[in-house]
């Protein structure tokens, strides 16, 4: 027959010496179908042992580590139990600051994880930009021309790279090349040029600028050589030196500046003709 028991206060059942002497060895069992408790449940032990084969929770949200007080400290996550196998364990990682999955030799009472070795998880193909992508749908975007890398020359011809495809920067006497992760490429030019047999503009009618740093000046320590000009360049304010066909300098080297004379195209003089106007001159 049903039968309850009511105090006015707190109830007590203590078996032998109890839990909080320290000593206490006995347990209190009841043995019923069903067990239910319509109030709050609270446990104070070190340990909560759960036999059941089905665990269901009607709370939208489980806590785990619920007494700590210290920002970004512990670890804490879900041990799952392989047997005789590794533990398999979903965590947070407080020295690291991120999540991990995989496996250990902890078992669920270490408070630090120590030993991890990372673990593969599988999940469907990224469906918005937001999503984690597999490795499947990263190679068919690679492979299927989601992107493309090419390389053109000097002579237009386009290389493109595609997957499988190695790109070697290989550095030369004057050039230098470094990569560091992820993505960066570094090629620095040397300070000397050797072995350079043409420089050249790459804009039509463009000028080509030499320019020395600070007080210094271009040297030339060869010979200068000028291709000959069909036709005189248009006078400026700078100085142009050109080649052409001799004249009465005997030189055939001109200069035109639109503040010298004019504008007027000169001739520069060689030393026989300024020898011979000399005597002539008297």
């Amino acid at each position: 027959m049903a039968k309850t028991l009511r105090t006015s206060s707190n109830y007590t059942v203590k078996a032998g010496a109890g839990y909080n002497s320290g000593a206490g060895t006995n347990t209190i069992r009841l043995d019923a179908r069903y067990v239910r408790i319509p109030g709050d449940l609270t446990v104070d032990g070190t340990q909560t042992t759960l036999n059941s084969q089905t665990l269901t929770v009607e709370d939208q949200f489980i806590e785990v580590n619920r007494n700590n007080s210290t920002a970004g400290t512990e670890d804490s996550g879900i041990f799952f139990n392989q047997g005789t196998s590794n533990n398999q364990i979903l965590y947070y990682d407080a020295d690291q600051s991120e999540f991990v999955l995989g496996s250990t030799t902890h078992a669920a009472s270490v408070s630090a994880i120590t030993n991890i070795t990372a673990g593969n998880i599988r999940i469907a193909d990224p469906a918005q930009s937001d999503h984690a992508a597999t490795k499947s749908y990263v190679d068919s975007q690679v492979s299927g021309g989601g992107f493309s890398i090419n390389f053109t020359g000097d002579d237009s011809t386009t290389v493109a790279v595609t997957s499988g495809n190695t790109v070697d920067i290989a550095g030369g006497s004057n050039i230098s090349t470094t990569a560091s992760e992820p993505d960066t490429i570094t090629i620095n030019l040397g300070r000397d040029l050797d072995n350079i047999d043409t420089i050249s503009t790459d804009r039509s009618n463009q000028d080509l600028t030499l320019t020395s740093n600070g007080t210094g000046a271009v040297v030339i320590d060869d010979v200068l050589s000028f291709s000959g000009m069909a036709s005189d360049p248009t006078a400026t304010a700078q100085t142009k030196i050109y080649n052409k066909t001799a004249g009465g300098g005997g030189t055939g080297l001109y200069f035109r500046n639109s503040n010298i004379g004019s504008g007027a195209v000169g001739e520069l003089i060689s030393k026989s003709k300024a020898t011979a106007l000399a005597i002539a001159l008297g």
